[in-house]
């Protein structure tokens, strides 16, 4: 068992910091809302800033003031030197500006805090019982065309932020046979359907997603010029008796199997083989909690899979690829060759027909 020897006094002091994390972290939200992270690292120059000069230079009171840096102070974010000028420590630097703490930061409060209160209940219902905090659907996916701007910023900047690191290696990946025929499988804004455009301009796409995500990556593909290149079919994997065309030399499924359940997962890829022949290429690319370098990246993977039990659709998760693996061969599909790492986090199965 992992920290077995840890002295009971740590324990209790790791305890308490589970127990009150939510304080915790709604005052990094409201330090960085404020500005006063901001002020702090300005001040740092002059050797830090003092909680009233805070509270005159942000028209706060020293009390508010004071409240958040005290709790942050106890947690390292923030360091006060012998007269009273605070500081932001490496922790506090990193939770206002390190790109990746600011982008989940924002997720987790704007799509995830309140609807994360219902947890319990989703894992008993199996049902993202917390969506209700957001909208009235099924699944976030049916609703993310009319989220409130600010929330639907935040989902797609934490969606994007995760693959557009490794994109740029993937097209590269994906174009080493130069298709012209491509299948992206649940296209979402059209991002990478306009990149492989953008690439080559002999190769065709044919997003596959939900009709009020494909209308939004429809008039993104027309905004970029590629109305002509880039087509749409609307589906529903949840519904009954689907197919798909065939005729495509890659079909793409690039973060989206990890939004439905392992026999949902199963039920799209055998879909998927049904319209494949022999020369079609599958490409599965995920952040597999498995094949992570560091424990960081594994822990963000497993926070977001509370997201998808809560929240997104109350069954799915980020899979491992020892699990995906088997899930693959169940559909009707063989593995030729996995990538990785992709970028930094991400790992490609490239599949054929049995």
């Amino acid at each position: 068992m992992k920290n077995k020897t840890i002295r009971a006094v740590d324990a209790l002091q790791e305890a308490q910091k589970i127990a009150f994390a939510p304080f915790l972290f709604q005052a990094v939200v409201s330090l960085r809302k404020l500005g006063i992270f901001d002020l702090i690292f300005e001040k740092r120059i002059i050797g830090g800033v003092t909680i009233n000069e805070i509270a005159k230079a942000l028209s706060l009171t020293s009390y508010g003031v004071g409240v958040l840096l005290e709790i942050v102070e106890s947690s390292n974010i923030v360091v006060k030197d012998k007269t009273d000028k605070y500081e932001l420590t490496k922790i506090g630097y990193f939770l206002n500006y390190n790109e990746t703490a600011n982008v989940n930061i924002n997720f987790a409060n704007e799509i995830c805090y309140k609807g994360l209160f219902h947890l319990s209940d989703s894992i008993k219902n199996s049902k993202p019982e917390g969506l209700k905090e957001l909208g009235n659907w099924n699944t976030i996916y049916e609703g993310l065309s009319t989220l409130d701007p600010k929330i639907k910023d935040a989902w797609f900047q934490f969606d994007h932020h995760y693959s557009d690191y490794a994109f740029q290696e993937a097209l590269k990946i994906v174009f080493e046979k130069q298709p012209k025929v491509i299948f992206d499988i649940g296209g979402n804004t059209g991002k990478f359907a306009i990149s492989c455009c953008n690439k080559d301009k002999n190769v065709t796409v044919k997003i596959h997603d939900l009709p009020g995500q494909l209308n939004v990556a429809l008039a993104n593909a027309k905004t970029n010029g590629f109305e002509d290149r880039i087509s749409g079919y609307p589906i529903d994997w949840l519904s009954e008796n689907i197919k798909i065309t065939k005729g495509a030399d890659i079909i793409w499924l690039s973060q989206f199997l990890d939004c439905f359940s392992e026999d949902e997962i199963v039920k799209i890829l055998k879909i998927c083989v049904a319209s494949m022949d022999e020369n079609t290429e599958l490409f599965i690319m995920e952040t597999f909690t498995d094949r992570q370098k560091f424990d960081n990246a594994k822990f963000i993977l497993e926070a977001t899979s509370l997201y998808f039990t809560a929240i997104a659709n109350g069954n799915s998760k980020m899979y491992s690829a020892e699990v995906m693996i088997d899930l693959i061969n169940k559909s009707g599909l063989m593995i030729k060759k996995e990538i990785n790492p992709v970028g930094e986090n991400h790992t490609i199965l490239v599949c054929r027909k049995k």
